[in-house]
């Protein structure tokens, strides 16, 4: 079951920049790439819990700011050699309002 939430609009969110959600004890990392896609994971690396959320943004891809791990956008999963995830969230922008799936 789907649960839409509503969390902005897609001008709100600088190019290659993110902003945070809260989804109860949760921080959201809505992340917008180049190419106005939008993406949604838990604000926290799995390697050290660095914030994605300040870090680079470069194609489909997040770099933690705390050690270089580069994070995928679309799954959370951390790009080899490393090894982790980290939470991820469905996204969609219709007319210009960003809603993610929680």
């Amino acid at each position: 079951m789907s649960n839409w939430v509503e969390v902005g609009k897609l001008e709100d969110i600088p190019a290659l920049g993110a902003r945070i959600v809260k989804n109860g004890e949760t921080d959201i990392a809505v992340f917008r790439n180049a190419n106005d896609e939008v993406f949604a994971l838990n604000d926290s690396c799995p390697h050290k819990q660095g914030k994605l959320s300040q870090g680079i943004v470069h194609g489909q891809t997040v770099t933690c700011p705390l050690h270089n791990w580069k994070i995928d956008l679309a799954s959370g999963e951390a790009q080899a050699p490393d090894e982790g995830c980290t939470g991820h969230y469905e996204t969609k922008v219709e007319n210009g309002v960003i809603f993610i799936d929680v």
